[in-house]
């Protein structure tokens, strides 16, 4: 029984599946296209997949990943490239395999890229507050937990960023902390940056990459 990482794209329409939608659509594919993936036992037996972080409903995802253990050592990569994309929707498309470097307990960073515009605001001055908005001592906004709501203060969790000023829109790209004990949702920050601007901003995020504690990519 080998384990191994199976990476792909989640776009279009399928950026709007929530995680437990996609699993379940993962599920059906790995069904339908007859990889001999492990199963899990009992009453009810199905593939077994785990993804080392979800992505939140809403962004898209250009490095995703889903780990899964093969019966059979020898199976061609190729072949479960081809045959998973045979079974999922355009949204949803599989572009690499390999065999796990990293467990999901190391991943601590995640990099987003996210563009921002504003109706009736040049990009100048959207870029302006951005720059004068991420150099704050604190940023602070109200975040839900179990036990309700609770002010957060996030910038000790912003590890790095970069502010470019687009035709039209701003883009910024940010490392968050990410991970079990300390994660960073970049609505908070851009929910944040609202509040502190004045402004109604659209935004649109896409997930690029995630990192260890050492900054080193998570393969």
């Amino acid at each position: 029984m080998k384990s191994v990482r199976i990476w792909f794209k989640k776009d279009y329409e399928c950026r709007y599946i929530s995680h437990l939608d996609l699993n379940r659509c993962m599920l059906r594919a790995l069904h339908k296209s007859k990889i001999p993936v492990w199963h899990t036992e009992g009453f009810n037996p199905h593939p077994f997949a785990t993804f080392p972080l979800p992505l939140s409903l809403g962004f898209r995802g250009v490095n995703e990943c889903m780990d899964v253990k093969l019966e059979d050592d020898n199976y061609s990569f190729k072949e479960i490239i081809s045959n998973l994309n045979a079974c999922l929707p355009r949204g949803i498309q599989v572009f690499d395999v390999t065999e796990p470097v990293m467990k999901a307990g190391k991943i601590a960073f995640a990099e987003f890229s996210i563009k921002l515009n504003c109706e009736n605001t040049n990009t100048t001055v959207i870029a302006e507050k951005l720059s004068s908005f991420l150099v704050l001592d604190k940023i602070e906004i109200e975040k839900k937990s179990k036990r309700g709501l609770k002010t957060v203060d996030i910038k000790q969790g912003i590890k790095s960023y970069k502010i470019e000023e687009k035709f039209d829109f701003v883009l910024l790209n940010v490392v968050l902390s990410a991970g079990s004990s300390d994660n960073v949702n970049p609505n908070l920050l851009v929910s944040a940056f609202e509040n502190y601007s004045a402004l109604n901003v659209e935004s649109d995020i896409t997930r690029i990459d995630l990192y260890n504690s050492e900054m080193e990519l998570f393969r």
